[in-house]
């Protein structure tokens, strides 16, 4: 027996009347062969309804907005120079602080039972979504429909996440139609794309929801989760700037992943000075004034599990330093 969801009614015909012609034209991706064949493995695979699946996709909206922005990421536009002007502000700083203050009992607890440090949390959701005042805009239906059906170069994986936005409004009863986030189908203040969120997200609050959208403890709780599932090392180092000699620079690379031994660092001298697990990888950023580099560790490549960018993960190492700072000072 197929389940039945989000319940979904006939339309009225005399709302087909209404503003018609300044709405977005329904792309009804349930009448493509991509569409029918997601159907179907949506009812054969998941046990799905094929009447609620079609339903929702006959009303997906196709978003050339969506397919602009994903074609040009800023991650791949800038350099780090410009890159840290978008995060490291003041006020987002001033913000970040507050945010702490404000639920400082649980960024504790947080840190305690999964071993993330809290200005590290509260810097991935300032990053994010700037404490839940930038969330995207998005209707998550029509981001995802649109880069399944229409983004050839990511096509599976968007595919893969449109499948896990319908298994998600129906395990936590949300209505597919009204979630909102960015445009490439994340959403919450901590920005969990849909099997990130079936996956790492908890309930920290204790009411048998996983909300991330409205509650605190659920969006610290769940970073948190996300940060240990993916091998954070508590007390171990993020990432270190260090001098080069032109040797050195034959082992810079763009893959934080670290491959890099101690051994191969001191042979072109360079020598780590934080706590790490013993490999390294050795990036270069362009700043103001010129090149910088850095020396990568285990826990700088955690955040890059979160956006697979090093200017990413430079800007909430970066961002939680500041907080942290700014925090203490006052």
């Amino acid at each position: 027996m197929t389940k039945t969801f989000f319940g979904f009614s006939a339309p009225l015909a005399g709302l087909l009347v209404l503003c018609l012609s300044a709405l977005p034209a329904y792309a009804d991706y349930s009448t493509t062969t991509a569409g029918k064949e997601f159907i179907a493995e949506m009812v054969v695979d998941h046990n799905l309804n094929s009447a609620d699946v079609t339903a929702v996709l006959r009303k997906a909206k196709r978003s050339e907005r969506v397919l602009e922005l994903i074609s040009r990421p800023a991650e791949k536009r800038l350099e780090w120079k410009d890159y840290r002007k978008i995060f490291l502000t003041d006020e987002r700083i001033d913000a970040g602080v507050a945010f702490w203050l404000e639920n400082e009992d649980i960024l504790t607890r947080a840190e305690r039972e999964y071993g993330v440090p809290a200005s590290v949390i509260v810097a991935i959701i300032g990053v994010e979504t700037f404490y839940g005042r930038i969330s995207g805009g998005f209707r998550a239906i029509d981001a995802l429909s649109t880069l399944a059906f229409e983004y050839p170069p990511r096509a599976g994986f968007f595919r893969a996440e449109l499948a896990q936005l319908f298994l998600l409004a129906e395990e936590e009863k949300l209505d597919i139609n009204k979630l909102e986030g960015s445009y490439a189908g994340a959403f919450g203040m901590p920005q969990f794309i849909s099997s990130s969120y079936r996956e790492y997200a908890i309930d920290f609050d204790g009411d048998e929801q996983n909300d991330l959208w409205q509650s605190i403890p659920d969006v610290v709780g769940s970073v948190a989760n996300y940060f240990k599932r993916h091998g954070w090392k508590a007390g171990q180092a993020v990432v270190e700037q260090v001098e080069i000699t032109e040797a050195g620079k034959k082992l810079v690379v763009d893959n934080p992943k670290p491959v890099t031994t101690v051994a191969s660092l001191q042979k072109s001298g360079i020598y780590p000075k934080r706590k790490g697990i013993g490999k390294y990888s050795l990036l270069q950023l362009q700043a103001e004034t010129g090149s910088e580099y850095w020396l990568a560790h285990h826990n700088f490549y955690v955040i890059t599990r979160y956006n697979h960018s090093n200017l990413y993960a430079m800007a909430v190492h970066q961002l939680s330093q500041q907080i942290e700072s700014r925090k203490a000072s006052r």
